[in-house]
């Protein structure tokens, strides 16, 4: 993939100093983050130098900040994890689940969006486990893999979990594997979003009820009981946002499909087509207008105030997995999933995108040499001082 002609970094080293003096109010998480982001791969983090050990080549590599917001610093991450999840992939259909916070919490989201964060993670799961284990639907334990993103396409905050799932669970009694009961269809909706609705007001209400919810930065009028019941009731009245996607591959398409959503950050560099100081303009899917392409114009000011609202708390996992996929259980639940397929009449897997069904052999990023191809050597670790030094020698050669 070229190089963008824009990057977050940029705007951030023109813009980022006036933005953090007019935006005090700033945690000190965010102001890390984007520290981090302004210097990732620059001589401020220092680097190495590369050899090739073909044609000699040298040249200097900065060191990246590896923080997990910063547009640059996720590839090597996502193969990583992706990487580790092959073991837990079942030859099964996958299915993917959406479930959406409704735009009357979004003022609470601003001074209690761990706490928000968490119950959507939290409720989302048990919704999908529960509708599962009733017999009228599946009658089966499940597995899901949750991811949070709290971003819509023009970086607008709209928290919203993607649940990766295997199409069908381990029996009550672990002796065999249930498919679902319709091809091409997995829960109800109708029954996920009614029942995901109840379990988030629940811990909703009883957050309010011990006076955990932190009601300043307008949201003071919550205070009010009466004001507070009205917002309860508007939720009760409308229908949150469930949303199925068809079943896609399995085992061998599943990890391609995660890797779109597991170490997303708020907006990537390809994204972003022009910066001209003071002015970013990125592209966008409408949604609402069947997914048509436009662009949007927002000052530096606004795009890093959006930008900073998807940072999360220091040590928040936005990655989670429950069912028989949790930590505690995972290894077990998946070998005695994977036997009792093996033991039954196996599943046909659903083509990839490609059409294949053929596993591809994953890889990690290596480092080649820009003039003939071949492996670069990695050299020491050198200070910002050193590598100037070596610039200038290497400019001046």
């Amino acid at each position: 993939m070229s190089r963008p002609a824009v990057e977050v970094a940029d705007i951030l080293r023109a813009q980022g100093g006036t933005f953090l003096e007019q935006h005090p109010w700033l945690t000190t998480q965010q102001r890390s983050v984007l520290r981090a982001i302004a210097r990732c791969r620059t001589a401020a983090l220092g680097g190495h130098l590369d050899r090739c050990a073909t044609c000699g080549h040298q040249a200097i590599s900065y060191n990246s900040c590896r923080n997990r917001h910063c547009p640059k610093c996720q590839a090597q991450a996502r193969e990583r994890w992706l990487h580790a999840r092959e073991r837990d992939l079942l030859d099964v259909p996958y299915v993917h689940v959406v479930f959406t916070l409704p735009h009357g919490l979004l003022p609470l989201a601003y001074r209690n969006g761990t706490r928000l964060y968490t119950w959507l993670f939290q409720a989302s799961a048990a919704t999908l486990r529960e509708v599962a284990a009733d017999p009228r639907h599946l009658g089966a334990e499940i597995g899901v893999l949750s991811i949070l993103h709290t971003w819509g396409q023009t970086l607008v905050r709209h928290p919203h979990v993607h649940c990766v799932v295997p199409a069908g669970g381990l029996s009550a009694d672990h002796q065999g594997w249930i498919d679902p009961k319709y091809a091409g269809f997995f829960l109800p909706v109708t029954a996920l979003s009614r029942v995901f609705r109840g379990k988030f007001v629940e811990a909703l209400r009883r957050a309010y009820d011990r006076n955990e919810l932190d009601l300043s930065g307008g949201s003071e009028h919550l205070r009010n009981p009466v004001a507070w019941r009205s917002l309860v009731d508007a939720l009760f009245d409308a229908d949150w946002v469930v949303y199925a996607k068809p079943a896609f591959g399995g085992a061998h398409a599943v990890l391609r499909y995660l890797g779109r959503y597991t170490h997303r950050v708020a907006i990537s560099n390809h994204r972003l087509l022009a910066f001209d100081g003071e002015h970013v303009t990125f592209g966008y899917k409408d949604y609402a207008r069947g997914n048509e392409r436009r662009t949007i114009t927002l000052s530096a000011a606004e795009f890093l105030r959006r930008f900073v609202q998807h940072i999360l708390p220091r040590r928040f996992v936005r990655i989670r997995q429950s069912g028989f996929l949790a930590n505690a259980c995972r290894t077990a639940r998946v070998a005695l999933a994977q036997t009792v397929l093996t033991t039954s009449s196996p599943p046909t897997p659903a083509p990839d995108a490609t059409g294949s069904t053929t596993p591809e052999p994953r890889t990690l990023a290596t480092w080649a040499c820009p003039r003939c191809g071949a492996a670069m050597i990695v050299g020491p670790i050198l200070s910002a001082l050193q590598l100037a030094s070596i610039t200038w020698s290497i400019d001046s050669s």
